[in-house]
């Protein structure tokens, strides 16, 4: 019936309503774009979307279904855009990228300064509700002293990448930013076909909006409702200041019985002196409306798209990488046959009679080895199999290995998991060894070069008395600097074995001893230490030496300078790991100053192996808890605090700072972080985290934490950011903590309650219900997140369904081979064909999807479990 889509009217909480509830997740991973053709777009006055835009969220998951989705987003390479610093001979940018999900800020890229052709290399994971829109990509142009530039945006709607199930990936234009497309909001409309005294009417109320774009310099809009039908035109009366306005107001209009002509519902911005700014509109069919007779429901405002645009391409294109994947999570029951069928097999270990996991890794292609072995790591991580699981990889690697020096060298399934289990279990622990290291490197900013070849003297500057450097003492300052780093690093590692996670030590114990096992001789008495080293410097600790802030080491990525020290500290990382073999030593001999570094390290990393995995059973229980009493916070760093009481001016001004700490019980504050620490806000007692607009404070940074106090009345802490990440970094942590909460609001007030009315929607009443919706369900994916079983158990589920042919195949094959017809063998074994067990356990699960539809409402009330995500 209309243009815009309907949206269901608010619910007064995320747990109203049978319906099943449902999202999606968001991976970005930002790395490149390229050359842009032709002058840059300036584009509308603002850089950024105001208040947030309305998007609900995941906030509880219901035990009949859960249906989630997945995208996967990377940028690479736009082809150089001209410079947008306009006039400057340099003809350079300071390029970086937001991106939005339905207007709303969600993520913000490092800039790239003074470059046509930036690297971003960032990845991000975004939990969002399965109403999303759209998720853009605008490419900005920093300056210092005035409002950033628009570059052009690259838009992908849900429906373009739902018709991509393999993913979006190619080469997509940048296109103008128009003021007139850029809108977002919603509209809340009651349209009726009436009698009338001659003939029938059209009467259509305009009672409100929300999320309307700020188009004036204030935050804020003044925005009026003009609605058009069969050459009439009527308006609403004008609401200053506002984005979430309230009119009330009902408008009528004779209606011809047969007309093709629409209604047409249009928001502006009243400006006094300038034109009037559009802020979107909806077009409603009449003739469908003649035959509803009446609807009423929020109604997404749409672009005016009837503008002609310039040809495509004359500012550059954004190299894309998109896949959306949506899934549908059934309740934990429906999976446990299949969670228990692989945790026996794990149990079994080789003694298997179908030796399930070394079928599976048979039949999974190259390509999407790393995602099985992730989710199958982090499946059994989530049932205290994780060890099991992997010395089960080791046997199967070890058993068709023949040569010590071929060992773990290739993609296998064993390399791939393990290289996700010490993610998944080991990133706490490397950030506290590796971390400092890595913050001196990018402290000191030292010109470091190895190689005679690539050594640029005019690069390192003066010595003493203003004499320029030789080469030699380059070479020779920077081996001073690089024994030092790789010495401190080597210290931190002899250290840091009682830091090492229990579950790691006892893995890489059970690898050591399974690598001994097979390759015994004196020849191969290193072997064993190479094999630890293979995961633990090589894939591990190197990678995130190079990359640090893919390994959330660091907010941003290395310059050039930074970057080629980090790469001469990872290979002398890489030639310790190997154990200082001659063929390492031989492949670069300008690292030659390293070697005695390298040898004593080599010592010192034997040593270290040898205490790490000198660990019982025993020990590893006892370690285990004492590691879980010293839990970590879920997050902590600095904030600024502004709590409002009573009447008064709120301004940036009286924003405090304090260090602040959040936990699975409250959220805390301290003036310094080894400070003693003051409880705010118990978790249990927090209603809604959300987002202030940016009129409200000055600044678009600022998050609310909405909670009950001692006597059961609501209370607001504003919590401001410094930037738009750290801002969804917290709102996310916080809405993850409290996801299980009783009471959660379904709606709240993005402004304050300033004088006697509230700044945003300006009702007068401090109890009033918001007037925008909560977004309890969009969430940031963090490193440290905990484990989603029921998520990993369908993907799992999804993966075996599509190599169902192949392993029905081998199936054939063995029921042919000598293992045939072998069953039990005594009470208590498992089952002699767990094949066909796993294809009775898929075929169960592919009837509960089909009669439990995504989005169904379940025929009785549903219990609310909580959402791990």
């Amino acid at each position: 019936m209309v243009t815009g889509d309907p949206l269901a009217p608010l619910p007064s909480g995320p747990g109203d309503g049978p319906g099943a509830i449902s999202g999606f997740a968001l991976i970005l991973a930002l790395l490149q774009p390229g050359n842009c053709q032709g002058p840059k777009y300036r584009g509308p006055a603002r850089s950024q979307a105001g208040p947030a835009a309305a998007v609900s969220g995941l906030g509880k998951k219901w035990e009949r279904a859960q249906p989630k989705g997945l995208i996967r987003a990377e940028s690479t390479s736009p082809n150089s855009w001209p410079g947008t610093t306009i006039g400057l001979s340099t003809g350079s940018s300071d390029p970086y990228c937001i991106v939005k999900v339905d207007n709303e800020p969600i993520i913000r890229t490092a800039t790239v300064w003074k470059t046509l052709c930036p690297f971003w290399g960032e990845e991000y994971e975004v939990h969002l509700p399965p109403t999303f829109y759209s998720v853009a990509f605008y490419v900005m142009d920093e300056d210092a002293l005035s409002r950033d530039d628009v570059i052009g945006k690259v838009c992908l709607t849900r429906d373009t990448l739902a018709a991509h199930p393999k993913g979006f990936s190619g080469w997509a234009h940048l296109t103008e930013v128009d003021p007139d497309e850029e809108v977002q909001g919603e509209i809340h409309l009651r349209l009726e076909v009436v009698p009338g005294t001659r003939a029938r009417k059209l009467r259509c109320s305009v009672l409100e909006a929300r999320d309307l774009a700020p188009k004036d310099r204030n935050g804020a809009s003044d925005p009026f409702v003009r609605v058009q039908y069969n050459g009439r035109t009527q308006e609403t009366s004008i609401v200053k200041k506002s984005c979430y306005p309230r009119w009330n107001e009902t408008f009528e209009f004779e209606l011809e019985e047969g007309a093709a002509e629409a209604l047409c519902v249009e928001a502006w911005d009243w400006d006094l002196v300038s034109r009037n700014d559009f802020l979107g509109k909806v077009v409603v069919n009449v003739q469908r409306l003649w035959a509803a007779q009446r609807e009423e429901g929020w109604f997404r405002l749409q672009p005016d798209q009837s503008k002609s645009r310039r040809e495509e391409g004359h500012l550059g294109s954004l190299q894309l990488e998109v896949r959306l994947r949506d899934e549908t999570v059934l309740p934990s029951g429906c999976y446990q046959p299949l969670v228990q069928l692989l945790c026996r097999e794990v149990k079994l270990g080789t003694q298997g009679p179908g030796q399930l996991i070394s079928l599976i890794e048979e039949t999974t292609s190259t390509e999407c080895r790393q995602e099985v072995a992730t989710t199958l790591l982090k499946l059994f991580l989530g049932q205290g199999l994780a060890k099991d699981f992997l010395d089960l990889l080791f046997q199967l690697e070890l058993s068709r290995t023949c040569e010590a020096n071929t060992l773990f060298r290739s993609n296998s399934l064993a390399s791939k998991s393990m290289e996700s289990f010490l993610k998944v279990a080991g990133m706490r622990y490397l950030h506290g060894v590796l971390g400092p290291i890595i913050d001196r490197v990018f402290e000191e900013k030292k010109y470091v070069e190895l190689d005679p070849s690539k050594v640029e003297v005019k690069d390192v500057g003066c010595s003493g008395l203003h004499r320029p450097q030789t080469e030699a003492e380059v070479l020779e300052q920077s081996a001073q600097t690089l024994r030092a780093h790789l010495g401190a690093l080597l210290s931190a590692l002899s250290r840091s074995v009682r830091a090492c996670p229990a579950v790691v030590r006892a893995t890489f114990r059970q690898l050591f001893r399974r690598v001994r096992e097979r390759f015994p001789g004196a020849q191969d008495e290193n072997v064993p230490f190479i094999a630890v080293t293979s995961f633990l410097c090589l894939r591990f600790i190197s990678p995130a030496i190079l990359a640090p802030k893919l390994f959330h080491l660091r907010e941003r990525h290395a310059d050039a300078r930074t970057s080629r020290t980090l790469l001469l500290l990872a290979k002398a990382v890489q030639n310790v790991g190997n154990m200082d073999t001659p063929a390492s030593r031989a492949k670069e001999t300008w690292m030659e100053p390293l070697q005695p570094t390298v040898r004593q390290g080599v010592a010192q990393l034997k040593d270290f192996i040898t205490k790490l995995v000198d660990i019982q059973e025993k020990d590893e229980l006892d370690l285990q808890r004492a590691l879980s009493l010293q839990a970590p916070p879920v997050k902590e760093g600095p904030l600024f605090i502004h709590r409002t009481k009573g009447k008064g001016p709120l301004s940036s001004s009286s924003f405090k700072k304090l260090h602040f700490s959040l936990t699975t019980e409250a959220l805390s504050f301290a003036k310094t972080p080894s400070s003693k620490k003051s409880t705010l806000i118990k978790l249990t007692n927090i209603r809604a985290a959300e987002k202030v607009e940016e009129k409200s404070f000055g600044s678009s940074h600022v998050m609310q934490a909405i909670y009950t106090d001692d006597s059961g009345r609501l209370q607001t802490a504003y919590l401001q950011c410094k930037c738009v990440n750290e801002l969804n970094q917290w709102l996310s942590a916080l809405r993850k903590v409290c996801i299980n909460n009783t009471g959660l609001l379904g709606s709240y007030h993005p402004g304050v309650f300033r004088g006697d009315k509230w700044s945003c929607c300006h009702q007068r009443d401090k109890t009033d219900l918001g007037c925008n919706k909560t977004r309890s369900w969009v969430t940031l994916q963090e490193w440290n997140d905990p484990l989603d079983h029921d998520l990993e158990a369908q993907l799992i589920y999804r993966h075996l369904l599509g190599v169902e042919a192949a392993l029905r195949e081998k199936h054939q094959q063995l029921s042919t081979g000598p293992e045939a017809g072998r069953g039990p063998t005594g009470p208590g074994e498992a089952p002699g064909d767990p094949l066909a067990e796993l294809f009775q356990v898929l075929g169960d699960l592919q009837e509960a999807h089909r009669s439990s539809p995504a989005g169904s409402p379940p025929s009785e009330p549903s219990r609310i479990l909580e959402l791990q995500t």
